[in-house]
This record gives C-alpha cells, sequence and structure tokens, in this order.
C-alpha cells in the first residue's frame, strides 16, 4: 500500500507542480486585420490576466513583455558609399530569415527585467533578434548590417521597442497597445506574451493574429500571384493608356 502510495505522489508531482505556477490568460482585440484602400493602420490591444495558485499574488515584481512578429522573409541589405562623387551600392548582406513585422513592449526596459541570455533566447528586444545571416562575411562587418537593417525597419515602422508600453494594474491585469502601419505585411503574425520574475520567463502564451487584404486589393494581389503575366500585361496597357489619355487632354488645351 505504501508503495503504492509512494507511486502515486510520483504520478501526481509534476503535476503538482505544473500548478504551482502563475499561468497567463491572454487575449487581443483583433485576431484578423483587413487591408483596404483606406486602411491607414490599426491599433492591436493585447490584454489578459496574471492567475497565481490559490489567487494570491506574491510578493515582489512581475513583468509582462509582449512581442507581436510577421512573417519572415529573405532580406538582401546593400550599403551605399560615395564613390568619385557618386552614392553607389558598394556592399551587401543576405538574411535568409528575419521578421517582415516585430514589435515588443514591456512594463519595464528589458535590460532591467531579464539577461542578456534570456533576451535572446526569447528573441526579446530589437538587440536580440536572430536574423540568420546568409553572407560569408565577418562578425564585425555582420554586425554592421544588422544594425543597419534594423535602423533602416524602425524608420519604416515595421520594428518597433517600448520600454515601458505595458501596463500592470494590481499585479494581475495587464495591457499593451501595438501601431500597425499601413505599410505592414500581409500574412500570419504571432502575439507572444511572457510573464518575467526575477529575471525569468516563468509563463508564456501565444495568440495569432491574420492580416490580410480584401475587396479590390485582395483581387489585385490574388491576379498578381496567379496570373503574373496576365497582370504584367494589363498593367502596362492600363500605363499607356493613362499616358495616352493625358497627352490628349494635354493637346486639346
Amino acid at each position: 500500500m505504501r508503495r503504492l502510495r509512494a507511486l502515486a505522489l510520483l504520478l501526481l508531482a509534476p503535476l503538482a507542480l505544473g500548478q504551482a505556477k502563475p499561468q497567463l490568460v491572454p487575449d487581443v482585440s483583433q485576431s484578423e486585420i483587413e487591408i483596404r484602400y483606406s486602411f491607414t493602420g490599426a491599433q492591436l490591444l493585447l490584454f489578459g490576466a496574471i492567475l497565481y495558485p490559490g489567487g494570491r499574488v506574491p510578493t515582489g515584481d512581475a513583468h509582462i513583455a509582449v512581442v507581436v512578429k510577421g512573417p519572415t522573409e529573405r532580406i538582401v541589405v546593400r550599403e551605399k558609399q560615395k564613390v568619385a562623387g557618386i552614392w553607389m551600392n558598394v556592399e551587401s548582406a543576405r538574411f535568409r530569415s528575419a521578421p517582415s513585422f516585430y514589435a515588443v513592449a514591456s512594463s519595464r526596459p528589458l535590460s532591467q527585467i531579464v539577461d542578456e541570455r534570456t533576451a535572446a533566447i526569447y528573441e526579446l528586444g530589437l538587440g536580440s533578434l536572430q536574423l540568420s545571416p546568409g553572407s560569408g562575411q565577418s562578425a564585425e562587418v555582420q554586425q554592421r548590417f544588422e544594425k543597419g537593417l534594423i535602423e533602416q525597419k524602425r524608420r519604416t515602422g515595421l520594428y518597433i521597442e517600448n520600454p515601458r508600453g505595458v501596463q500592470i494594474r494590481q499585479g494581475v491585469l495587464y495591457r499593451a497597445q501595438i501601431d500597425i502601419p499601413a505599410r505592414v505585411p500581409v500574412g500570419e503574425y504571432t502575439a507572444e506574451t511572457f510573464l518575467i520574475r526575477g529575471g525569468r520567463v516563468v509563463s508564456g502564451e501565444v495568440r495569432d493574429i491574420h492580416i490580410g487584404k480584401s475587396g479590390f486589393e485582395r483581387f489585385v494581389a490574388t491576379a498578381a500571384e496567379r496570373w503574373s503575366l496576365a497582370y504584367g500585361l494589363a498593367a502596362v496597357l492600363v500605363s499607356v493608356l493613362l499616358g495616352w489619355g493625358g497627352s490628349a487632354v494635354v493637346r486639346r488645351r
């Protein structure tokens, strides 16, 4: 009997340990974002609650970080330099896999709540992105191109880092807002929420988001993808007709 009781305790131990960890219950304001001709961007709200074992909020700081990622893409970054008074592409670096969109918001600056190793594991922060370089250049040159890529994405609003973008109320409820720019790529996105205590990620949850075109924009994108030759010929024909029409109007005046 004692052996059976001991065996039962061993089997139930992982469940008990799992229940001792806090759980996240996240949600997003929009699981689908449609891009129409009048699309000027969107504001994505991420919110939820932290469920602690026994319903008691432990002492000590708890922090939340949310990360929204877009589909990965291959990117070639070119560096321009002035040669004989002319700006030219001199060097380039290729990245096999880089997020087309990346936004992170946290309740405090990430450097204050996680160490570099944890940030690298969960890709928390622009400085911890895993960009998968595809060029055989030196580490110094590759790092320079990585910084250039990140800076370029930041200027276009596709890479965002907000060190105080998450609000936590009563240690349980949290909310964050991520701005989606008008030039956001379409595809499948993920919204990850991380609970951080003592410099470690103790819980995490993921929600899926779809961003796609609708209406006439969707028809044009589908036509360009499925019937590329016909789409190209139609685009050339429309350009010729518009040019001819414009010149005819000018001649009449």
